[in-house]
């Protein structure tokens, strides 16, 4: 990933700590520790969000100019671990455990499928599909370019901490996201693919700087639920909902670049998910979090709380998008400049 600008106190010493040798990071660790002792909002703080996104970064591809060592640096950990203590509290005050009596696989599948299609939040897609401007689809793709460009791999975290019914899900729908073993169908280049063909740049981080805090909190909170396997049900519950709430919703988003005068190359990635998402639905919903929950009856409240998070913390980022649409602003930390 591209190398962010800091956003306050605690990115700042995280980022001139990654500029060095691996090593003790006491300022990383004490910044860490006080902003949390501040109480601010963390899901909606710009300096807490872009400085876990940079951490929980290293796990992945890395950033630009870090030293692939700092991943597993003790005084790193720490002061991730105060973030993400606070970072969990917050959701979990938030989000609440759905209530409902179901336990086994259909029981909670049902349950999923009941609570996402009742979710009456935002809807991005129906103002995508009649509504945005040309450049307000510019920046729709500059925010979902923060998760999609690493489409499906904070899920894949849970392939090694399941068995069985749950685990041969997980392998379905991921095999799907990763192309079928096709070069060039990872949805990750497709949707690399659709900022190409719009005039955008598709490197890793390239938008990193414009996006505000709460898409990247959408996008941290896959990234907590999926390092961590005590959280394994959340992050299959988060797919579940993920794969409940996407099919028809990319029918609006292709709609609506098409409605702008966009063809194939643009609407590919989106009209691809269509089909795929119908079928991932029911797979994510059954035999991967439904399945998980009763055969690890403990991690049950999990997986429902997993799918609610998403609902929620997607929702209160598509909220903004749209509150600064409707008033005429952009919805990015500063305006992009006009696509070619």
């Amino acid at each position: 990933m591209r190398r962010p600008t800091p956003r306050g106190p605690l990115s700042s010493a995280l980022l001139t700590a990654l500029a060095g040798e691996p090593g003790p990071a006491p300022a990383v660790v004490e910044e860490a520790r006080r902003v949390v002792a501040s109480g601010t909002d963390v899901l909606a703080d710009d300096d807490v969000q872009i400085a876990l996104l940079v951490m929980y970064e290293l796990h992945y591809r890395g950033v630009d100019g870090v030293d692939d060592a700092w991943e597993w640096e003790p005084d790193l950990l720490l002061a991730r671990r105060e973030l993400e203590t606070a970072f969990e509290a917050a959701l979990r005050a938030l989000v609440p455990v759905p209530a409902t009596t179901a336990r086994t696989a259909d029981e909670v599948a049902r349950a999923l499928f009941e609570f996402t299609s009742a979710d009456d939040g935002p809807s991005v897609s129906a103002y995508v599909a009649k509504k945005a401007t040309d450049e307000q689809l510019h920046e729709f793709v500059v925010q979902r370019s923060i998760y999609h460009l690493k489409e499906a791999d904070p899920h894949s975290w849970a392939l090694p901490r399941l068995t069985g019914r749950p685990k041969s899900a997980l392998v379905e729908i991921q095999a799907d996201e990763y192309g079928g073993g096709r070069p060039g169908h990872i949805h990750s280049e497709l949707f690399a693919g659709t900022m190409r063909a719009l005039g955008l740049d598709d490197a890793d981080g390239a938008y990193v700087d414009v996006v505000p805090a709460r898409t990247l909190a959408s996008v941290n909170m896959m990234s907590l639920f999926g390092l961590h396997r005590r959280l394994r049900g959340a992050i299959t519950g988060h797919l579940a909902a993920f794969e409940m709430t996407s099919s028809i919703p990319c029918r609006k988003y292709a709609n609506g670049f098409r409605r702008a005068g966009y063809g194939d190359d643009v609407t590919f990635y989106f009209d691809e998910h269509v089909e795929a998402d119908a079928v991932h639905e029911q797979i994510a919903g059954r035999d991967l979090a439904g399945a998980l929950a009763e055969l690890e009856p403990a991690v049950r409240d999990d997986v429902l709380w997993g799918a609610k998070a998403y609902l929620v913390v997607d929702g209160l980022a598509g909220a903004e998008m749209l509150a600064a649409w409707e008033t005429g602003r952009s919805s990015l930390r500063r305006q992009l400049p006009l696509a070619a």
